[in-house]
């Protein structure tokens, strides 16, 4: 059970949660049941479809290890429900309305997600509440699991030796970076021409002219050579700024805003369609253009914050804290962050800030230096190299860490195997014969017969 079950256990019941379109097949039937949960043959079948969908090379096993997953997650469930772990309506509708909108992102539009589900996205959230309840309900319980399971030195060397020296993976050059970063204040001149933009895009649309059509040639947004300037929005989406946000739900179908502000620029939305909380909406972003004189104030102001780092009047965290202007760095300390924490290879960075850190020796601060960030907004920046690693075999001293979270993860999961062991004997258990002979499923399946060694 370990290895695909622990392991993977979320990703793939999520996928499993996915829809698949209407097809013509014999009629479902259940063919597991853990305790009062059943199993149904569509579970498997759409977790499958969906993997196979999204490119994952699926297991000769799999429908095996699918089922094995399912009935993991079953238990889970049970033991949550047992012990009262809450769980909120709330919570669940947000993870439900940020899986709509990945599948929106992924399609292109609401109405393509409804082509290829053969259902209205009010249905699909109605389907998936159940389903997204259990998954918030396993991993809610795993975690009180798994909750008090440390890792020692010892423990991590120990687990690093039993690793084949031929197995150990290799690593490119990494690096921890921070920044600090200062955007400048665009004169008031520069605001009110942006404004000005809006007001005569405004009219254009209003007098006929098609509103994707002007975004694509005028808007300051990166998406808009995909979207031309249209998003489909939920009114409690966390990855939206707000007040953007709020403005377009204050609007009557059709109706354009008048400019307002945001802390990206300024912008003109028209609500195309809405229903409930989800919108369709066009937007046109202006971005107030900065001079060189106000960032030559920026660039003073950043080597005045880079004197006081290099003469440890302050560290680099307190120093984002008050002088960074980058919202997403301030809950990082300033460091950027990839997939696997702080560590990043040279081509996870903008090749910007790769030429900025060529001179730069360990626990060193760059000079201030101009930049664009992602949306083309004009700044200043100082960066900090952490630390950078050689190409090398991982060993203890420079991947400590990482070595670390894997020993921790590989203990965690003997705890919740250990779990696993001590509870399934004390649920009704039945696995369909046509599936008692994996051999992931034996665990289950002896309980199911009366026979309880492991």
């Amino acid at each position: 059970m370990k290895h695909f079950f622990i392991l993977s256990i979320f990703y793939v019941f999520f996928c499993s949660l996915a829809f698949a379109q209407p097809t013509k097949v014999v009629a479902d039937k259940i063919i597991a049941v853990v305790g009062n949960k059943i199993v149904l043959k569509s579970d498997i079948d759409n977790s499958l479809i969906d993997m196979q969908r999204q490119g994952i090379e699926l297991p000769p096993d799999a429908r095996c290890l699918s089922l094995e997953q399912a009935m993991g997650i079953k238990a889970l469930v049970l033991q949550a429900e047992k012990d009262s772990i809450p769980v909120t309506d709330e919570e669940i509708e947000a993870d439900i309305d940020n899986q709509i909108r990945y599948f929106i992102s992924q399609y292109g539009s609401k109405e393509e997600v409804e082509k290829v589900a053969g259902k209205s996205i009010y249905q699909l959230k109605e389907d998936f509440k159940d389903g997204f309840r259990d998954r918030k309900l396993a991993a809610a319980m795993r975690n009180k699991i798994v909750d008090g399971v440390k890792i020692t030195p010892n423990e991590v060397k120990a687990y690093f030796d039993k690793i084949p020296k031929d197995s150990l993976p290799f690593y490119e050059t990494e690096v921890e970076v921070g920044q600090i970063v200062a955007y400048p204040k665009a004169a008031r001149d520069a605001e009110e021409y942006a404004i000005e933009q809006l007001q005569n895009f405004k009219k254009q649309i209003e007098s006929g002219k098609d509103f994707g059509t002007i975004a694509s040639l005028n808007s300051d947004d990166p998406g808009v050579k995909e979207n031309a300037g249209r998003y489909d929005v939920n009114r409690n989406q966390k990855d939206m700024d707000g007040v953007w946000l709020s403005k377009a739900f204050t609007l009557k179908e059709g109706q354009i805003s008048n400019p307002f502000k945001t802390r990206f620029g300024y912008h003109i939305i028209q609500l195309v369609s809405r229903s409930g909380d989800d919108a369709m909406v066009r937007h046109i972003l202006k971005i107030p253009q900065v001079t060189q004189f106000e960032l030559k104030a920026a660039k003073a102001k950043l080597d005045t914050v880079r004197s006081k780092l290099i003469a440890g009047v302050i560290e680099f965290g307190t120093a984002v804290n008050r002088y960074s202007d980058d919202e997403n760095s301030k809950f990082t300390a300033g460091m950027l962050q990839g997939r696997d924490g702080t560590f990043l290879t040279l081509d996870q960075l903008d090749k910007d800030l790769v030429v900025m850190m060529k001179e730069l020796k360990v626990g060193e601060y760059s000079l201030p230096v101009e930049f664009a960030d992602e949306r083309g907004k004009r700044g200043v920046r100082i960066i900090y190299l952490k630390s950078k690693t050689e190409p090398h075999r991982e060993n203890l001293k420079d991947d400590y860490n990482k070595i670390a979270i894997r020993a921790l993860e590989e203990k965690k999961d003997d705890t919740l195997e250990k779990w696993f062991n001590s509870k399934i004997s004390n649920y009704y258990i039945m696995v369909d014969p046509e599936y008692q002979q994996c051999s992931t499923l034996q665990k289950w399946v002896k309980v199911s017969k009366g026979i309880q060694s492991f």
